[in-house]
């Protein structure tokens, strides 16, 4: 009996160091699996907390499209009204005016015909750039006309009116617009670039080149103008309204200008995104 006693009190250490043992294990086991829950839950939030986020800026960016797409059809429809306007009360003003002027022509004494003549020459001319700025417009005309058709006239348009001279020119096959839309916000952006060439750049020049590839039509325009510094300049509603028109559509837009050297601009519009080649 006191041998037994004995052996058991020896081995009673070393139960207590087996126990301990296999506390330890359960704890560290026990820890292991809090640590692991713990960097799971801060996972498993961090992608919910992104997720909202990129939802939230998904929301807010295509609430801005919205907004810029909106005010896109506002303008296109006033732009519309303004060429029906100018093409039927001030065109048929001016169609009146030019019979009755024809009609004085023939009343009048002979010293003072030219002079009559003269002035319905000039209000001839003024009714046919009214139809013409009508024609451009009105986005239903630029459709019909076509893309290049319409920048062509528009240049015509300038250089009859001999503001300044023109050059175009295009390089690889023409392309058919998948959304008739592209057409029109795209040459809304190179009319807004001749507008502002016409009443600031005091340029003698203006170019404008279109370069068809497989994945990307290519749109430089410039002018020859006093340009500015791009530095000292604010960003004016022109050229919001023009960066705004080109992310509508998917396309990069970009200006430089320098005092003394021009303005220019680069459209790179997404072909294989947007339209089917023709």
């Amino acid at each position: 009996m006191r041998l037994f006693n004995f052996f058991f009190l020896f081995q009673q250490p070393s139960i207590s160091t087996s126990a301990e043992r296999y506390l330890l294990i359960y704890m560290i086991g026990v820890l292991l699996i809090v640590t692991t829950l713990v960097v799971v839950f801060f996972i498993v939030f961090q992608k919910r907390k992104n997720k909202l986020l990129l939802d939230k800026i998904k929301q807010q960016q295509a609430f801005d499209e919205e907004i810029a797409q909106t005010q896109t059809e506002i303008q296109e429809e006033t732009l519309k009204h303004i060429g029906r306007e100018l093409h039927d009360n001030v065109g048929q003003l001016l169609a009146f005016a030019s019979m009755q002027l024809n009609m004085l022509k023939a009343q009048v004494n002979e010293d003072i015909k030219d002079k009559v003549a003269d002035a319905s020459s000039v209000i001839k001319e003024s009714l046919q750039e009214v139809r013409e700025l009508s024609k451009s417009l009105n986005s239903d005309v630029i459709l019909n006309a076509g893309f290049e058709d319409s920048i062509i006239n528009e240049l015509k348009r300038i250089k009859r009116m001999k503001l300044m001279e023109v050059d175009f020119e295009s390089y690889g096959g023409k392309i058919v617009f998948h959304n008739e839309k592209d057409a029109i916000i795209l040459f809304r952006i190179l009319q807004e670039f001749m507008s502002n060439s016409v009443k600031y750049s005091k340029a003698k020049q203006i170019k404008i080149v279109l370069d068809y590839t497989e994945e990307m039509l290519i749109i430089q325009a410039s002018d020859d103008g006093v340009g500015f510094d791009m530095k000292a300049v604010k960003k004016g509603s022109g050229l919001i309204n023009m960066t705004n028109r080109a992310n509508l559509i998917e396309s990069t837009f970009s200006l430089t200008s320098q005092p003394n050297q021009g303005v220019a601009i680069k459209i790179e519009y997404p072909i294989s995104k947007r339209t089917i080649t023709g």
